[in-house]
């Protein structure tokens, strides 16, 4: 495909990928600058993983197409409608594959998150080293990497139609792959398999859409999270029936997180470290003073009171806090103290406990009166007999299963929050009146 002046016919290459279009040649790198430096999660494109799960998937052919096709942009316009454009087709294909819809994907299974991942930062590592024909300075071009970020995670593409209970769910990248190069994200794969599916549920049918975050701090400090949310959170038309953010956390077993906490603390895939509270960015509606906990308000006791398949499912209340008057954190199994300062909601205090509280944060801010709320799935792993295959029947095996009792999860959650008060007097975590929002 060649950009024209109505640019590119994304509609037209993904059919030749449904179609099972041949792989073209590798692109002409005449158009890169190879000396530009890249992230840290960019570099770990040089092991030999990543191209292997590109190659047994089909997606190095979208990537060799877009290196391709990048080097013909010819202006800005064309350069911003080219990004948008090949944003959307890589999410739509990677939501395509995993809902078993595109033919010829190569023998990788269906329903792994990886492909995506690893396309997304070939492209963007392209981009990063692209050398157009026309002055680029390092905002536009960050404008253009914030843009292909935003529409290849979905983000951008959020429909929810009428007459039916409408649901928003996210998942995020891989990570922790300075450990092991080959890790998947069954909160990725979630979201994936359930982007733009109808659930059948106990109050009827619910549309999911989905939308992937990256396992980075600057973009949740910049308010990826929040504006991605904000539109289906806001009371009206556009609202959501329930919301979830869901990640991976501990082995063997699902736990609806009770509370969220104002903290956060790590390394992200680009190695940058954290170890302080969080902030929300300027002109997001927020609560002020910031609360040290959030709650869920997603019907917990109908979860773990359903038969959602092979993993117990927990309602995990722990909480680490500094205590009011104190120094030192401590654990607590039944949830936060008044005045106390939080150390880590019960998701911990990593990117999962930030999404959590960021959105449970928003909904109270626009006092939207919604089940939402954070749900960790069970660690993914391999054989324990695979240490260098990228795949196995165990890990397949095991992220089918997380996956389907999501599914089930979800559709138990919705049909609660249908049923007189599930966030009344004895369920809810709320015990105070919300404070007035702020911006």
């Amino acid at each position: 495909m060649r950009i024209g002046a109505r640019g590119v016919c994304t509609t037209a290459v993904l059919a030749l990928l449904l179609a099972g279009s041949p792989s073209p040649a590798h692109a002409d790198r005449s158009c890169f600058d190879e000396a530009v430096p890249v992230t840290a999660e960019q570099r770990r494109l040089d092991n030999p993983a990543p191209g292997e799960i590109l190659a047994r998937s089909g997606f190095d052919r979208i990537a060799d197409d877009f290196d391709r096709e990048l080097c013909d942009v010819g202006s800005p316009g064309a350069a911003r409608r080219f990004v948008e454009a090949e944003g959307r087709l890589l999410w739509r294909s990677a939501v395509a594959r995993a809902q078993g819809r595109l033919p010829d994907a190569g023998d990788l299974a269906a329903e792994d998150d990886r492909p995506l991942y690893w396309a997304r930062l070939r492209m963007s590592r392209a981009l990063t080293q692209w050398r157009p024909e026309f002055p680029l300075d390092g905002a536009e071009r960050t404008e253009l990497l914030e843009s292909f970020e935003r529409h290849s995670r979905g983000q951008s593409g959020v429909v929810l139609p009428r007459g039916v209970k409408r649901v928003l769910i996210s998942g995020f990248d891989p990570f922790q792959l300075d450990a092991d190069i080959r890790r998947s994200n069954p909160s990725g794969a979630i979201a994936l398999a359930l982007d733009g599916v109808t659930l059948q549920t106990p109050s009827g049918p619910a549309r999911v859409e989905a939308a992937m975050f990256p396992v980075l701090w600057r973009p949740f400090e910049q308010g990826v999270v929040e504006r991605t949310f904000l539109p289906h959170l806001r009371p009206g038309p556009g609202q959501v029936d329930l919301f979830a953010t869901v990640s991976q956390g501990r082995p063997e077993r699902f736990d609806v997180e009770r509370w969220n906490g104002r903290w956060h603390q790590g390394t992200d895939n680009n190695t940058e470290v954290r170890g302080e509270p969080i902030t929300v960015a300027p002109g997001i509606p927020t609560i002020d003073p910031p609360p040290e906990f959030v709650p869920t308000t997603q019907p917990y006791a109908a979860i773990v009171g359903a038969d959602t398949g092979r993993f117990p499912v927990y309602d995990n209340t722990e909480v680490t806090e500094i205590p009011a008057g104190q120094t030192a954190p401590v654990t607590r199994p039944d949830g936060p103290t008044p005045g106390s300062v939080a150390r880590a909601g019960g998701g911990g205090s990593y990117l999962s406990n930030e999404v959590a509280y960021r959105t449970t944060l928003l909904r109270d801010a626009l006092r939207a009166d919604i089940p939402g709320g954070h749900v960790h799935t069970p660690i993914l792993l391999f054989d324990p007999a695979n240490s260098t295959e990228i795949t196995d029947p165990v890990l397949e095996g095991n992220r089918r299963d997380i996956t389907a009792q999501f599914r089930a999860v979800l559709a138990v959650a919705v049909g609660a929050g249908a049923q007189g008060d599930p966030f009344g007097p004895s369920s809810s975590p709320r015990t105070r009146p919300l404070p007035p929002p702020s911006m």
